[in-house]
C-alpha cells in the first residue's frame, strides 16, 4: 500500500537573495512546477527555482506545524539550516529524481 509522503522544501533564486519556504505531499511533481513557473505567485515573480533544502515528515500536520515554523524564523537561521545539509546550495531536484 502506497502512503503519502509529506516535505517541507526551501527554495531559492540564483543569487540567493530569496527565498521561499513551501510544504507538499509530492515533492518532485511542486517543485517541477515551480522550476516551469506553471502558476503565478510569488516563485514566478521572484524566479525562485532552485531547490536547496527539503526534509520528509510523517503527516501532513507535521509538514504544516514544520512549514510555519521554518517560515517564523530569521533569514539567517534558515541559511544556516540550508547550510547545514546544503553547505554549497546545489540545487537539489535531480537528487529527488533519482
Amino acid at each position: 500500500m502506497y502512503e503519502k509522503v509529506f516535505a517541507v522544501y526551501i527554495m531559492m533564486n540564483k543569487m540567493r537573495t530569496v527565498n521561499y519556504t513551501g510544504m507538499t505531499s509530492d515533492l518532485i511533481k511542486r517543485i517541477w512546477q515551480h522550476k516551469n513557473k506553471v502558476y503565478d505567485g510569488f516563485t514566478k515573480r521572484y524566479n525562485i527555482d532552485r531547490l536547496v533544502y527539503y526534509e520528509y515528515l510523517e503527516s501532513a500536520n507535521a509538514a504544516i506545524s514544520r512549514e510555519k515554523e521554518i517560515k517564523g524564523w530569521t533569514k539567517d537561521k534558515k541559511i544556516k539550516l540550508i547550510e547545514s545539509k546544503n553547505p554549497h546550495y546545489k540545487d537539489l531536484y535531480d537528487e529527488i529524481c533519482e
